[in-house]
Protein backbone atom coordinates (compact mmCIF):
# COMPACT_ATOMS: atom_id res chain seq x y z
CA UNK A 1 0.00 0.00 0.00
CA UNK A 2 2.85 2.40 0.75
CA UNK A 3 4.17 1.96 -2.81
CA UNK A 4 0.71 2.57 -4.32
CA UNK A 5 0.24 5.75 -2.28
CA UNK A 6 3.62 7.04 -3.42
CA UNK A 7 2.76 6.14 -7.02
CA UNK A 8 -0.59 7.97 -6.89
CA UNK A 9 1.07 11.02 -5.35
CA UNK A 10 3.65 11.06 -8.13
CA UNK A 11 0.95 10.87 -10.83
CA UNK A 12 -0.92 13.80 -9.29
CA UNK A 13 2.25 15.86 -8.97
CA UNK A 14 3.28 15.17 -12.57
CA UNK A 15 0.01 15.36 -14.54
CA UNK A 16 -1.84 17.60 -12.11
CA UNK A 17 0.03 20.61 -13.42
CA UNK A 18 -0.22 22.29 -16.81
CA UNK A 19 3.54 22.02 -17.29
CA UNK A 20 3.42 18.26 -16.79
CA UNK A 21 0.62 17.74 -19.31
CA UNK A 22 2.49 19.79 -21.91
CA UNK A 23 5.88 18.17 -21.31
CA UNK A 24 4.85 14.53 -21.01
CA UNK A 25 1.68 14.22 -23.09
CA UNK A 26 1.37 17.07 -25.59
CA UNK A 27 5.04 17.45 -26.56
CA UNK A 28 5.67 13.75 -27.34
CA UNK A 29 2.54 13.68 -29.51
CA UNK A 30 3.77 16.72 -31.45
CA UNK A 31 7.20 15.16 -31.89
CA UNK A 32 5.74 11.89 -33.16
CA UNK A 33 3.52 13.85 -35.55
CA UNK A 34 6.58 15.62 -36.93
CA UNK A 35 8.57 12.38 -37.17
CA UNK A 36 5.76 10.67 -39.08
CA UNK A 37 5.47 13.66 -41.42
CA UNK A 38 9.23 13.66 -42.11
CA UNK A 39 10.10 9.97 -42.18
CA UNK A 40 6.83 8.06 -42.41
CA UNK A 41 5.24 9.67 -45.45
CA UNK A 42 5.23 7.30 -48.41
CA UNK A 43 4.74 10.18 -50.85
CA UNK A 44 7.84 11.93 -49.53
CA UNK A 45 9.81 8.77 -50.17
CA UNK A 46 9.13 8.69 -53.93
CA UNK A 47 12.30 9.12 -55.94
CA UNK A 48 12.22 11.78 -58.67
CA UNK A 49 13.60 10.52 -62.00
CA UNK A 50 14.25 13.18 -64.67
CA UNK A 51 14.33 11.63 -68.14
CA UNK A 52 14.55 12.46 -71.83
CA UNK A 53 13.22 10.22 -74.60
CA UNK A 54 15.02 11.03 -77.86
CA UNK A 55 13.75 7.91 -79.58
CA UNK A 56 11.09 8.43 -82.24
CA UNK A 57 9.95 4.80 -82.24
CA UNK A 58 7.71 2.62 -80.11
CA UNK A 59 10.43 1.21 -77.83
CA UNK A 60 11.24 4.48 -76.06
CA UNK A 61 7.58 5.31 -75.44
CA UNK A 62 6.86 1.80 -74.17
CA UNK A 63 9.87 1.91 -71.83
CA UNK A 64 8.72 5.13 -70.13
CA UNK A 65 5.16 3.87 -69.88
CA UNK A 66 6.25 0.63 -68.21
CA UNK A 67 8.60 2.31 -65.75
CA UNK A 68 5.89 4.82 -64.81
CA UNK A 69 3.84 1.93 -63.44
CA UNK A 70 6.27 1.75 -60.50
CA UNK A 71 4.68 3.74 -57.68
CA UNK A 72 8.02 4.26 -55.93
CA UNK A 73 9.19 6.69 -58.63
CA UNK A 74 8.00 9.97 -60.04
CA UNK A 75 9.18 10.47 -63.63
CA UNK A 76 9.91 14.02 -64.73
CA UNK A 77 10.19 14.68 -68.50
CA UNK A 78 13.05 16.91 -69.69
CA UNK A 79 13.88 18.37 -73.10
CA UNK A 80 17.56 17.39 -73.33
CA UNK A 81 20.24 15.19 -71.84
CA UNK A 82 21.97 18.29 -70.46
CA UNK A 83 18.92 19.19 -68.39
CA UNK A 84 18.73 15.65 -67.03
CA UNK A 85 22.36 15.75 -65.89
CA UNK A 86 21.86 19.21 -64.42
CA UNK A 87 18.92 18.03 -62.31
CA UNK A 88 20.89 15.06 -61.00
CA UNK A 89 23.95 17.19 -60.16
CA UNK A 90 21.82 19.75 -58.33
CA UNK A 91 20.06 16.85 -56.52
CA UNK A 92 16.69 17.75 -57.92
CA UNK A 93 16.49 14.17 -59.17
CA UNK A 94 17.64 10.92 -57.62
CA UNK A 95 18.66 9.37 -60.92
CA UNK A 96 18.59 10.39 -64.61
CA UNK A 97 17.33 8.33 -67.54
CA UNK A 98 18.33 8.96 -71.17
CA UNK A 99 16.83 6.98 -74.06
CA UNK A 100 19.04 7.59 -77.13
CA UNK A 101 17.83 8.55 -80.58
CA UNK A 102 17.21 5.62 -82.91
CA UNK A 103 16.76 3.21 -80.02
CA UNK A 104 13.88 1.37 -81.69
CA UNK A 105 15.67 1.02 -85.04
CA UNK A 106 18.81 -0.27 -83.33
CA UNK A 107 16.78 -3.00 -81.65
CA UNK A 108 15.03 -4.02 -84.88
CA UNK A 109 18.33 -4.17 -86.79
CA UNK A 110 19.99 -6.25 -84.06
CA UNK A 111 22.48 -3.53 -83.24
CA UNK A 112 23.84 -2.70 -79.79
CA UNK A 113 21.55 -0.20 -78.06
CA UNK A 114 21.62 0.85 -74.42
CA UNK A 115 19.79 3.25 -72.16
CA UNK A 116 21.98 5.61 -70.15
CA UNK A 117 21.41 5.92 -66.41
CA UNK A 118 22.89 8.93 -64.62
CA UNK A 119 23.41 8.89 -60.85
CA UNK A 120 25.54 10.72 -58.31
CA UNK A 121 25.48 7.98 -55.68
CA UNK A 122 24.20 4.43 -55.46
CA UNK A 123 21.13 3.91 -53.31
CA UNK A 124 18.49 1.23 -52.84
CA UNK A 125 15.99 3.07 -55.06
CA UNK A 126 18.54 3.63 -57.85
CA UNK A 127 19.60 -0.02 -57.75
CA UNK A 128 15.98 -1.18 -58.05
CA UNK A 129 15.35 1.20 -60.95
CA UNK A 130 18.52 0.04 -62.71
CA UNK A 131 17.34 -3.56 -62.40
CA UNK A 132 13.88 -2.62 -63.74
CA UNK A 133 15.39 -0.78 -66.73
CA UNK A 134 17.69 -3.70 -67.48
CA UNK A 135 14.80 -6.16 -67.31
CA UNK A 136 12.61 -4.05 -69.60
CA UNK A 137 15.51 -3.55 -72.05
CA UNK A 138 16.14 -7.30 -72.20
CA UNK A 139 12.46 -7.85 -72.90
CA UNK A 140 12.57 -5.33 -75.76
CA UNK A 141 15.61 -7.08 -77.28
CA UNK A 142 13.86 -10.44 -77.20
CA UNK A 143 10.72 -8.94 -78.73
CA UNK A 144 12.72 -7.24 -81.47
CA UNK A 145 14.52 -10.52 -82.23
CA UNK A 146 11.20 -12.34 -82.51
CA UNK A 147 9.85 -9.63 -84.86
CA UNK A 148 12.95 -9.89 -87.07
CA UNK A 149 12.49 -13.66 -87.32
CA UNK A 150 8.80 -13.29 -88.12
CA UNK A 151 9.53 -10.65 -90.76
CA UNK A 152 12.15 -12.91 -92.39
CA UNK A 153 9.72 -15.84 -92.55
CA UNK A 154 6.99 -13.61 -93.93
CA UNK A 155 9.31 -12.30 -96.66
CA UNK A 156 10.21 -15.86 -97.71
CA UNK A 157 6.52 -16.74 -97.92
CA UNK A 158 5.82 -13.65 -99.96
CA UNK A 159 3.82 -11.81 -97.32
CA UNK A 160 5.75 -8.62 -96.62
CA UNK A 161 5.22 -7.25 -93.14
CA UNK A 162 6.74 -4.02 -91.82
CA UNK A 163 9.01 -4.67 -88.83
CA UNK A 164 8.15 -1.29 -87.31
CA UNK A 165 4.41 -1.92 -87.48
CA UNK A 166 4.65 -5.47 -86.14
CA UNK A 167 6.98 -4.38 -83.34
CA UNK A 168 4.58 -1.61 -82.34
CA UNK A 169 1.62 -4.01 -82.39
CA UNK A 170 3.42 -6.46 -80.13
CA UNK A 171 4.36 -3.72 -77.64
CA UNK A 172 0.79 -2.40 -77.62
CA UNK A 173 -0.49 -5.87 -76.82
CA UNK A 174 2.14 -6.32 -74.11
CA UNK A 175 1.23 -2.93 -72.64
CA UNK A 176 -2.31 -4.10 -71.95
CA UNK A 177 -1.02 -6.49 -69.29
CA UNK A 178 -3.78 -9.01 -69.78
CA UNK A 179 -1.64 -11.32 -67.65
CA UNK A 180 -0.50 -9.65 -64.48
CA UNK A 181 0.60 -10.62 -61.02
CA UNK A 182 -0.83 -9.56 -57.73
CA UNK A 183 1.41 -7.31 -55.67
CA UNK A 184 1.78 -8.76 -52.19
CA UNK A 185 3.30 -7.14 -49.13
CA UNK A 186 5.66 -9.92 -48.10
CA UNK A 187 7.08 -7.76 -45.27
CA UNK A 188 10.64 -8.77 -46.03
CA UNK A 189 12.00 -5.45 -44.78
CA UNK A 190 10.93 -2.95 -42.11
CA UNK A 191 8.76 -0.05 -43.21
CA UNK A 192 10.96 2.80 -44.52
CA UNK A 193 11.47 5.54 -41.95
CA UNK A 194 10.27 3.34 -39.06
CA UNK A 195 13.72 3.44 -37.44
CA UNK A 196 13.62 7.25 -37.15
CA UNK A 197 9.98 7.40 -36.06
CA UNK A 198 10.65 4.86 -33.30
CA UNK A 199 13.90 6.56 -32.32
CA UNK A 200 12.35 9.99 -31.79
CA UNK A 201 9.38 8.41 -29.97
CA UNK A 202 11.47 6.59 -27.38
CA UNK A 203 13.80 9.56 -26.97
CA UNK A 204 10.94 11.75 -25.79
CA UNK A 205 9.51 8.90 -23.76
CA UNK A 206 12.75 9.05 -21.79
CA UNK A 207 11.72 12.53 -20.72
CA UNK A 208 9.83 10.73 -17.95
CA UNK A 209 13.22 9.78 -16.54
CA UNK A 210 13.96 13.45 -15.93
CA UNK A 211 10.54 13.91 -14.34
CA UNK A 212 10.98 10.95 -11.99
CA UNK A 213 14.43 12.09 -10.92
CA UNK A 214 13.21 15.66 -10.38
CA UNK A 215 10.35 14.47 -8.14
CA UNK A 216 12.65 12.28 -6.08
CA UNK A 217 15.22 15.06 -5.73
CA UNK A 218 12.48 17.44 -4.61
CA UNK A 219 11.41 14.94 -1.96
CA UNK A 220 15.01 14.71 -0.82
CA UNK A 221 15.38 18.47 -0.61
CA UNK A 222 12.16 18.93 1.37
CA UNK A 223 13.00 15.91 3.55
CA UNK A 224 9.79 14.18 2.47
CA UNK A 225 11.74 10.96 1.96
CA UNK A 226 13.34 11.25 5.36
CA UNK A 227 9.91 11.55 6.98
CA UNK A 228 8.65 8.54 4.97
CA UNK A 229 11.69 6.62 6.15
CA UNK A 230 10.79 7.23 9.80
CA UNK A 231 7.17 6.13 9.19
CA UNK A 232 8.69 3.49 8.62
CA UNK A 233 8.77 2.91 4.84
CA UNK A 234 11.33 0.61 3.34
CA UNK A 235 13.66 1.91 0.65
CA UNK A 236 12.41 -0.62 -1.89
CA UNK A 237 8.83 0.59 -1.29
CA UNK A 238 9.86 4.15 -2.07
CA UNK A 239 11.71 3.05 -5.21
CA UNK A 240 8.81 0.83 -6.26
CA UNK A 241 6.28 3.62 -5.67
CA UNK A 242 8.16 6.09 -7.84
CA UNK A 243 8.64 3.32 -10.40
CA UNK A 244 4.92 2.47 -10.54
CA UNK A 245 3.91 6.13 -10.73
CA UNK A 246 6.23 6.83 -13.62
CA UNK A 247 5.14 3.59 -15.30
CA UNK A 248 1.48 4.61 -15.12
CA UNK A 249 2.30 7.95 -16.73
CA UNK A 250 4.35 6.12 -19.35
CA UNK A 251 1.45 3.81 -20.19
CA UNK A 252 -0.81 6.82 -20.73
CA UNK A 253 1.86 8.37 -22.93
CA UNK A 254 2.34 5.18 -25.00
CA UNK A 255 -1.39 4.73 -25.60
CA UNK A 256 -1.76 8.38 -26.59
CA UNK A 257 1.23 8.33 -28.97
CA UNK A 258 0.22 5.06 -30.65
CA UNK A 259 -3.39 6.19 -30.92
CA UNK A 260 -2.49 9.47 -32.62
CA UNK A 261 0.01 7.89 -35.04
CA UNK A 262 -2.36 5.05 -36.01
CA UNK A 263 -5.85 6.50 -36.04
CA UNK A 264 -5.26 10.23 -36.48
CA UNK A 265 -2.18 10.32 -38.73
CA UNK A 266 -3.06 6.97 -40.38
CA UNK A 267 0.55 5.81 -40.08
CA UNK A 268 0.80 2.07 -40.64
CA UNK A 269 3.98 0.73 -39.05
CA UNK A 270 3.07 -2.84 -39.97
CA UNK A 271 2.91 -3.80 -36.27
CA UNK A 272 -0.16 -4.97 -34.30
CA UNK A 273 -1.20 -2.50 -31.61
CA UNK A 274 -0.73 -4.97 -28.75
CA UNK A 275 2.76 -5.99 -29.86
CA UNK A 276 3.80 -2.37 -30.39
CA UNK A 277 2.51 -1.48 -26.92
CA UNK A 278 4.37 -4.44 -25.40
CA UNK A 279 7.70 -3.38 -26.93
CA UNK A 280 7.40 0.26 -25.89
CA UNK A 281 6.16 -0.83 -22.46
CA UNK A 282 9.27 -2.96 -21.97
CA UNK A 283 11.41 0.05 -22.86
CA UNK A 284 9.46 2.17 -20.40
CA UNK A 285 10.24 -0.35 -17.66
CA UNK A 286 13.95 0.08 -18.33
CA UNK A 287 13.61 3.87 -18.28
CA UNK A 288 11.89 3.78 -14.92
CA UNK A 289 14.50 1.43 -13.51
CA UNK A 290 17.17 3.79 -14.77
CA UNK A 291 15.37 6.70 -13.09
CA UNK A 292 15.46 4.88 -9.74
CA UNK A 293 19.18 4.17 -10.10
CA UNK A 294 20.09 7.70 -11.16
CA UNK A 295 18.02 9.15 -8.31
CA UNK A 296 20.07 7.14 -5.86
CA UNK A 297 23.33 8.42 -7.31
CA UNK A 298 22.51 12.13 -7.58
CA UNK A 299 22.79 14.13 -4.35
CA UNK A 300 22.31 17.69 -5.67
CA UNK A 301 19.20 18.99 -7.43
CA UNK A 302 21.19 21.03 -9.95
CA UNK A 303 22.81 17.85 -11.27
CA UNK A 304 19.43 16.50 -12.38
CA UNK A 305 19.47 18.92 -15.31
CA UNK A 306 22.52 17.12 -16.69
CA UNK A 307 20.54 13.93 -17.45
CA UNK A 308 19.76 14.99 -21.02
CA UNK A 309 23.38 15.64 -21.94
CA UNK A 310 24.93 12.76 -19.99
CA UNK A 311 22.39 9.93 -20.32
CA UNK A 312 19.40 10.46 -22.60
CA UNK A 313 20.99 11.98 -25.72
CA UNK A 314 24.22 9.91 -25.69
CA UNK A 315 22.38 6.59 -25.24
CA UNK A 316 19.92 7.53 -27.99
CA UNK A 317 22.83 8.27 -30.31
CA UNK A 318 24.58 5.00 -29.48
CA UNK A 319 21.32 3.03 -29.69
CA UNK A 320 20.54 4.10 -33.27
CA UNK A 321 17.66 6.52 -32.69
CA UNK A 322 18.99 9.04 -35.21
CA UNK A 323 20.89 6.88 -37.73
CA UNK A 324 21.36 3.19 -38.58
CA UNK A 325 23.76 1.24 -36.38
CA UNK A 326 25.44 -0.15 -39.51
CA UNK A 327 27.16 3.19 -40.25
CA UNK A 328 28.75 3.35 -36.80
CA UNK A 329 32.25 1.97 -36.01
CA UNK A 330 32.46 -1.61 -34.79
CA UNK A 331 33.26 -0.64 -31.21
CA UNK A 332 30.22 1.66 -31.13
CA UNK A 333 28.00 -1.14 -32.46
CA UNK A 334 29.23 -3.40 -29.65
CA UNK A 335 28.61 -0.63 -27.12
CA UNK A 336 25.03 -0.31 -28.42
CA UNK A 337 24.27 -3.76 -26.97
CA UNK A 338 24.29 -2.18 -23.50
CA UNK A 339 21.63 0.49 -24.15
CA UNK A 340 17.88 -0.29 -24.28
CA UNK A 341 17.21 1.85 -27.36
CA UNK A 342 19.05 -0.61 -29.60
CA UNK A 343 16.94 -3.58 -28.52
CA UNK A 344 13.68 -1.61 -28.71
CA UNK A 345 14.31 -0.48 -32.28
CA UNK A 346 15.45 -3.99 -33.24
CA UNK A 347 12.23 -5.50 -31.86
CA UNK A 348 10.06 -2.97 -33.71
CA UNK A 349 11.87 -3.50 -37.01
CA UNK A 350 11.71 -7.30 -36.65
CA UNK A 351 7.93 -7.25 -36.22
CA UNK A 352 7.55 -4.74 -39.07
CA UNK A 353 9.53 -7.09 -41.33
CA UNK A 354 7.03 -9.89 -40.73
CA UNK A 355 8.39 -11.36 -37.50
CA UNK A 356 6.37 -12.79 -34.63
CA UNK A 357 6.59 -12.52 -30.86
CA UNK A 358 8.85 -15.57 -30.85
CA UNK A 359 11.33 -13.65 -33.03
CA UNK A 360 11.66 -10.80 -30.51
CA UNK A 361 12.01 -12.98 -27.43
CA UNK A 362 15.67 -12.04 -27.02
CA UNK A 363 15.19 -8.23 -27.22
CA UNK A 364 12.23 -8.36 -24.80
CA UNK A 365 14.17 -10.60 -22.42
CA UNK A 366 17.16 -8.25 -22.46
CA UNK A 367 14.92 -5.24 -21.78
CA UNK A 368 13.24 -7.06 -18.90
CA UNK A 369 16.58 -8.04 -17.35
CA UNK A 370 17.82 -4.46 -17.66
CA UNK A 371 14.68 -3.17 -15.92
CA UNK A 372 14.94 -5.67 -13.04
CA UNK A 373 18.63 -5.00 -12.46
CA UNK A 374 18.26 -1.22 -12.54
CA UNK A 375 15.24 -1.28 -10.21
CA UNK A 376 17.08 -3.55 -7.78
CA UNK A 377 20.14 -1.32 -7.79
CA UNK A 378 17.98 1.77 -7.36
CA UNK A 379 16.19 0.33 -4.34
CA UNK A 380 19.53 -0.46 -2.71
CA UNK A 381 21.30 2.86 -3.26
CA UNK A 382 18.28 5.17 -2.90
CA UNK A 383 18.94 5.77 0.84
CA UNK A 384 15.79 7.77 1.65
CA UNK A 385 17.16 8.76 5.06
CA UNK A 386 19.76 10.99 3.40
CA UNK A 387 18.13 14.33 2.48
CA UNK A 388 20.68 15.39 -0.12
CA UNK A 389 23.51 17.92 -0.11
CA UNK A 390 21.30 20.92 -1.02
CA UNK A 391 18.52 20.19 1.50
Amino acid sequence: MNSLNIAWLMIRRTLGRKRGVIAFLLLPCLVVTGAVALFGSEQAGRAVIPYVNMDQGAAGTWMIKELSRMKEYSFKPMSSETEVKSDVVRQKGNMGLVIPAGYTQSLLHGEQASIELIEMRVSESSYILRAAVQGAADGLKQTAAAVRTFSSVSSVNGAAVSSDEKFEQVLQEAGRHTLSGEALNLQLYPKPGLNNVTGFTIMFMMGLLTSAVAVIMEDRKQRTMARMYTAPVRSYEIALGNFLGSLAIGIIQIVLVLGISRWVLQYDAGIPFGTHFLILGAFMLVSMGLASTVSGLIRETKNASMLNSLIIVPTCMIGGCFWPLSIMPNYMQKLANFVPQKWTIQAVETISAGGTLADITLPLLILTVMAVILLAVGSVILRPDQPGMDA
